[in-house]
């Protein structure tokens, strides 16, 4: 499966409003929960697993980049949104820079292999810097997906 193939038109925010690390999450959730994305699982419950991970350490891993991401037990699949802020989030990244794209997503919990090479995949797809750029310069929910399938990214589904 490619990492694309997570995604629809409704499932990617071409400009974020939040600023912020937290409000940035919320957003994004809101906006799944407001599409229909979280089937049998609850939007409080989705906010507090992502909130336990977070308090972690947080998600933003450097290079205007943050993979929010959690487990869930109600969800029969992975659920993921893309969301992009032409200003820059303070996500309190690793590298202290604002973060400019963000790839959360909501795993089911008997899916743990998956989870490592979703969040494994992500990772490798946004460490290239012209991937970045492409994304920053995408005008339309189209072009972000097939900004996002169009680099190896192979997620292995365990079904």
């Amino acid at each position: 499966m490619k990492l694309a193939s997570l995604l629809t038109n409704d499932q990617v925010i071409l400009d974020m409003k939040a600023e912020e690390h937290w409000p940035a999450i919320e957003e994004l959730v809101a906006h799944l929960d407001r599409h229909d994305f979280l089937k049998g699982e609850s939007k409080d419950d989705v906010l507090e697993a992502l909130r336990t991970r977070e308090d972690q350490i947080s998600t933003g891993i450097g290079s205007g980049v943050a993979i929010p991401h959690a487990f869930s037990e109600k969800l029969d699949h992975v659920v993921a949104i893309f969301g992009r802020s032409k200003n820059g989030i303070d996500f309190e990244a690793l590298d202290n820079a604002p973060v400019n794209f963000v790839l959360l997503f909501v795993v089911p919990k008997k899916e743990y292999h998956m989870h490592l090479q979703t969040l494994a995949a992500i990772a490798k797809l946004f460490n290239n810097c012209e991937v970045r750029q492409q994304l920053a310069n995408g005008e339309t929910h189209e072009e972000i997906i097939n900004i996002l399938g169009s680099r190896p990214s192979r997620i292995h589904s365990e079904r």
